[in-house]
């Protein structure tokens, strides 16, 4: 929750919030639970968690990846490391293992506090 508190302060109106206690320090069955829960006319979907599971979630996930992305989460999926997933399903009870393409691999870092010169 302290994670999305932060995040979320990026938009003007924060999208819908559902938290759900299995996806903390949850593994890859358990996150795959959640996800294929979803409702299909979501389209678009943020999941906040944490490593090992979100790192192993993204690599059981992804099929393939544009440029160096799937390479990047293999050696270092840090904290703050957001994962773009994209697939073309219709469901989200329809993901499947290797369907999605990783698209973005990026790291959030927080606003460096600036010095107050004396």
């Amino acid at each position: 929750r302290q994670t999305w508190e932060l995040a979320s302060g990026q938009w003007g109106t924060p999208p819908p919030v559902r938290y759900d206690r299995r996806v903390y320090a949850a593994g890859v069955p358990d996150l795959l639970e959640v996800v294929r829960e979803v409702p299909a006319e979501v389209e678009t979907l943020l999941l906040v968690g944490h490593n090992p599971g979100l790192e192993e979630l993204v690599l059981h996930l992804a099929g393939d990846g544009l440029d160096d992305t799937l390479e990047r989460v293999r050696e270092k999926f840090p904290t703050s490391a957001i994962a773009v997933l994209a697939w073309h399903g219709t469901t989200w009870a329809a993901l499947a293992p290797g369907a999605a393409l990783l698209t973005e691999v990026t790291v959030a870092r927080g606003r460096k506090k600036q010095r107050r010169e004396e």
